[in-house]
Order: C-alpha cells, then sequence, then structure tokens
C-alpha cells in the first residue's frame, strides 16, 4: 500500500518540481516511508506532523512550501472523514467564543517570554516588519511602528486602544515618541507580566481582558495580528466593539494577515500546534463586516515583507536554541522550525498577505491619504483638517 501512496506522491509533488530523495534544497529526503500515507491522506496535517517526527527533511522547507502552495498541490488532496470532520466543526461552532477567548493566550502566548525574547527584535513585536530602507530587524520593526504612527496622525494626549497589544511594542513606542496613552488589552498573562516592566513609567496600561469587554471611548484604536484569532463568525461584533469604543473623528488601522479567499474552516496543522482556532480573514469578509459601520479609507499591501521577517525570526530562534532548549521537550524544535519556515514560504508563495487598513467612522472629508514611508514627518491632524482638503496636501502619495 505504502508504494501505491509513494507513487502518488512523486505524481503530485512533480507538478511543481519536486522530486522525492532529489539533489535540490526543495526536494524531500524521506526517512520513514510511513510519510507518503499521512502526506496523501491528511494534507497539511500529514505533511506538518510528518516532519515533527522526523520521517522527512527538506534542505530548504520554506521554498518547498513556496512550490507546493504556486502550484496549489494542496488542492489536490483528499483529507481523510477525521480530518474533513474537524474542518466542518470549525465551520458550524463558534471556537472563537468569549469563552473560548483566553485559549490562545494560555496556548501559545503563554509557551515562555524568553522563547520570544531569543526570537523577536529588541523591542518584541511579534508581527510583521516593514523593510523598506531597513538593514536590520529591530530597524524594520521601528519602520513599522512608525508607519502606523504616522497613519493613525498620532498626537501629543490622545487615548489609544491597542487591541492585542503583546507585549506592548506599540504602546511603548508611541507613548515615547507621540505622547500619548495607550489602552492595551491582551489574553496572555505572561504578556502583561512582561509588558507592565518595559513599560514601565509611561502613560501604557496593560489589561487581562477579551476585546469584547471594553466599553470606554478612544480617539484612535490599533490591532496588530490580533484579529487573526477572532474567527468569522465573530467578525461582525469585532467591528462592532471597535465602531463603540471609536470617537466619531478617530481612526482605526488594522494590521492583518489576510487570505487570498474567503475561508470558514481552520488550518488543521496551525489549530492542532501553533495558533488554536487562527483563522485569517479575506478582504470580502472584512468589507462585509464593517459595512454601514466603517469607511475603508486605506489598504496597504506588503505580505512580502513577512517572508523576510519570518526568516530572521527563524536564524534567531536557531541561533539562539541552547539558551532555551531545557525549557521545551519533545518535538518542539521541529514544530517550531517547520511552523516558522512553511509561514515564510506561504507568504513568498503569495498564498497570504499581510495588510493594514484604515478605518474612519464617517469618512474623512476631503478624503484620506496615507504614507508608504514611515520617515516622513506629518503636519497635525487638525491643520489638515482646517484646510478643507483632508489629509491631501500632507501626504507622500
Amino acid at each position: 500500500m505504502n508504494a501505491n501512496y509513494q507513487k502518488i506522491t512523486e505524481e503530485i509533488l512533480g507538478l511543481a518540481g519536486v522530486k522525492i530523495n532529489g539533489s535540490a534544497p526543495w526536494d524531500i529526503q524521506v526517512h520513514n516511508k510511513e510519510f507518503f500515507r499521512r502526506a496523501i491522506t491528511e494534507g497539511e496535517l500529514g505533511l506538518g506532523e510528518s516532519y515533527m517526527y522526523g520521517w522527512w527533511d527538506a534542505e530548504k522547507v520554506d521554498e518547498l512550501i513556496n512550490k507546493i502552495l504556486s502550484a496549489k498541490l494542496d488542492e489536490k488532496i483528499r483529507r481523510k472523514f477525521s480530518i474533513l470532520l474537524k474542518l466542518f466543526t470549525a465551520r458550524v461552532f463558534n471556537l472563537q467564543s468569549k469563552r473560548r477567548a483566553f485559549i490562545i493566550g494560555e496556548k501559545h502566548y503563554n509557551l515562555g517570554n524568553d522563547l520570544f525574547q531569543n526570537m523577536l527584535d529588541k523591542r518584541m513585536n511579534y508581527s510583521c516588519a516593514y523593510w523598506h530602507n531597513a538593514s536590520s530587524l529591530d530597524e524594520a520593526q521601528e519602520n513599522k511602528l512608525e508607519l502606523i504612527c504616522k497613519k493613525l496622525y498620532l498626537e501629543p494626549g490622545m487615548k489609544v486602544l491597542d487591541i492585542g497589544c503583546g507585549w506592548g511594542a506599540f504602546g511603548k513606542y508611541s507613548a515615547e515618541k507621540y505622547r500619548v496613552e495607550v489602552v492595551g488589552i491582551t489574553v496572555s498573562k505572561e504578556q502583561v507580566e512582561l509588558g507592565k516592566k518595559l513599560c514601565e513609567g509611561l502613560p501604557v496600561v496593560f489589561r487581562l481582558k477579551d476585546y469584547r469587554d471594553v466599553k470606554e471611548k478612544f480617539d484612535r484604536i490599533v490591532s496588530v495580528g490580533m484579529i487573526e484569532h477572532v474567527g468569522y463568525k465573530n467578525y461582525r461584533i469585532y467591528f462592532e466593539t471597535a465602531n463603540r469604543c471609536l470617537k466619531d473623528d478617530g481612526l482605526f488601522l488594522l494590521h492583518t494577515i489576510g487570505n487570498v479567499k474567503s475561508e470558514k474552516s481552520i488550518d488543521p496543522w496551525t489549530h492542532k500546534y501553533i495558533f488554536p482556532n487562527g483563522m485569517l480573514p479575506s478582504v470580502a469578509q472584512i468589507s462585509r463586516a464593517v459595512e454601514n459601520l466603517f469607511v475603508i479609507e486605506d489598504l496597504h499591501n506588503f505580505g512580502i515583507d513577512y517572508d523576510k521577517t519570518l526568516m530572521v525570526w527563524y536564524a534567531n530562534f536557531k541561533n539562539n536554541w541552547d539558551k532555551i532548549k531545557d525549557k521545551y521537550e519533545g518535538h518542539f524544535y521541529r514544530m517550531w522550525e517547520y511552523f516558522l519556515l512553511s509561514s515564510a514560504g506561504s507568504f513568498r508563495a503569495r498564498r497570504n498577505q499581510l495588510w493594514q487598513i484604515i478605518l474612519s467612522k464617517n469618512g474623512i472629508q476631503g478624503g484620506y491619504q496615507s504614507f508608504r514611508n514611515s520617515s516622513y514627518s506629518p503636519s497635525s491632524l487638525a491643520r489638515k483638517m482646517e484646510t478643507g482638503d483632508g489629509f491631501r496636501k500632507y501626504s507622500l502619495c
């Protein structure tokens, strides 16, 4: 039976120019023939788990995944019934309900601050960097933070809500440089604990809270890499909450990984091992969810920057593994390695995108003009509005 699975696997991979035990860096080196059955019958889950178990290797896993997704080989696999049932469950039940909101914090973000400190930049941004004119991860992440601040037209004294604040990278940067007050919410106790230390002495408040429980009003709202945990059944209430909490003349910046098609199911391997209940929104899903709540003022796609970001994270993780390996057991190293490299491959194949979307409640009079260069310093929002010409005279674009 394995011979049949092997033949089918070879035929399918051949469509992407991938060989079994070939010499190219993206070719698969098989160590256990059970890999063929798992890959054919279980798709993403079988491929990922068999890598974790050491059943196969590739010199460049990231490039292998790029080739697989670019050739859409994932659409040629028929998953077995048990996996289809789990995917169906994700469509029917609300896996991201308020009662289940803290699961992602417990299973992923509480893995240990030391893991993330040894993988991320010095400010601990756990989201895509902006590599425009940047030569290092630290510089690229500061570019991203500055870009966000510019797009939001922050002014001293503003009160900002950070939905999914992480360890406070945005809060610390914006409070220091733009003198704003930031309320950050997260479902991770580890992030709250370290975030408070990193932001000590600044007007940055951390709250262990689900987004649906926020009741205050804010001048600005930012959410970086959080809506990926919201789930399609909750997109509307997510934006209703943001609308309720944003002042009428405010701006909301949404920074999210995006899917090229609208999905209502989970990726089985990612759900099981990395991001429980995670789900990537599409432009169509976001558009439907904001209807009659927000005007989409700007959409900036720099998804290709996530490929580079992930590859640097992987290099940091690999180079620093000896410092933290005693805290993690079993297949953790190969699991995390596969997560980072396969994610990089998915962005390289343009299967996943990264969007920054600017939303306003009533539309900016005269039109909103965005930024693509974080080094530009705009004048105040108030003066822009007084011109009667929106933001046009002060923008790069």
